[in-house]
């Protein structure tokens, strides 16, 4: 878990501000099918990454089980890597933040891991708002099972046999919100330019920041019947507003007509910039997010965007009043009681 690799000494030609280049923030030759929006959703976490010039060594992924938690490996090879059981990728990601809270933590998962199996573990990990990104690679069915219902297929969507969904879906976005999620956004792996400022974004974020991505399976679910596929998306998707994000280390510089943008200063001392739609839809009313997730899905569209943020409530690990030393770096002697503590603590409890 520790880091002690250093960047590069000379920055090459096209490299971030630590010195690296794109290829380091690559991974293993994607396994999954041709086309699938999860290998989309994978380009623009390394583009992130690079841009916003994060420590390959500092970074911990982690995932459960599924297609989408096969991503991981195709990702930031220079990392630290946890593939978990099905569903328990959140009890893992606290584990590891408890044991070295300066590592930046990214968490794949899917909507059979997040929604079903792993849902008491999500409600959990949002609840005490764990430091790391969480992203739902959410198709909508079970690829690795030849594409059954998941618990986020919408009421009346079929399956490529034809049959009909008649469950109700649950909205991962609607339910983050209720559950105290401070960073809940969606967006759609065919939209690399909005994904890429969402994820940077989100990397100035402190607490859990939770991310849905539309990511059709292109074997599965990417057919007529199917409202998760590419055509759905693309004809029902309700931008919410374009976003830029001016990370901290680089020059400002603002382009903006009075009463257009919105500025929202995150910890780090960075800003996510809001270019409002006309509707003045404001990301920090968790009200008015409510109110558009349940518009948007009465009408049968689905919202894209930053959709709720509130950058006031401290994280897990502030909350718990740590040593600001990593635990995992922690000589014995300051994580052992001392003789004399244990015998004072024994007399206590006799």
């Amino acid at each position: 878990m520790s880091t002690t690799m250093q960047p590069p000494a000379a920055s090459p030609k096209h490299s971030n501000r630590l010195g690296y280049v794109t290829a380091d923030y690559k991974g293993a030759d994607s396994t999954l099918c041709a086309g699938c929006g999860h290998d989309a959703i994978t380009s623009q976490i390394i583009k992130a990454f690079y841009e916003y010039g994060v420590e390959p060594y500092n970074v911990a992924k982690l995932s459960g089980i599924g297609c989408s938690s096969k991503t991981p490996a195709y990702f930031l090879s220079r990392s630290h890597g946890f593939n978990g059981v099905h569903g328990r990728m959140p009890a893992l990601a606290t584990g590891v933040l408890l044991a070295n809270k300066q590592l930046v933590s990214i968490g794949v998962s899917g909507d059979g891991d997040t929604a079903s199996i792993g849902m008491g573990q999500f409600v959990h990990l949002l609840r005490r708002n764990v430091p790391m990104i969480y992203i739902i690679e959410n198709n909508g069915v079970y690829g690795l099972t030849k594409g059954q219902f998941s618990a986020t297929a919408d009421l009346g969507s079929k399956a490529k046999s034809g049959v009909a969904n008649d469950l109700p879906p649950i909205d991962v976005c609607a339910m983050a919100i209720e559950l105290g999620c401070n960073f809940v956004a969606r967006s759609f792996a065919g939209d690399p330019k909005q994904m890429v400022s969402l994820l940077k974004a989100a990397l100035g974020h402190r607490g859990t920041a939770m991310f849905d991505v539309i990511s059709p399976c292109v074997t599965f679910n990417n057919h007529d019947g199917s409202t998760k596929s590419y055509k759905y998306a693309k004809d029902h998707e309700e931008l919410l507003h374009e976003i830029s994000f001016v990370p901290f280390f680089e020059q400002i510089t603002v382009d903006y007509a009075e009463g257009e943008t919105k500025d929202v200063e995150l910890h780090d001392g960075s800003h996510i910039r809001l270019r409002k739609a006309d509707k003045g839809y404001d990301p920090t009313s968790k009200a008015e997010a409510f109110n558009t997730l349940r518009q948007c899905q009465e009408s049968n569209e689905f919202l894209t965007g930053l959709i709720y943020i509130n950058e006031q409530k401290p994280d897990f690990l502030s909350l718990l009043n740590m040593t600001d030393d990593p635990l995992a770096t922690l000589p014995q002697e300051r994580t052992q009681p001392s003789e004399n503590d244990l015998r004072e603590i024994m007399a206590d409890l006799m």
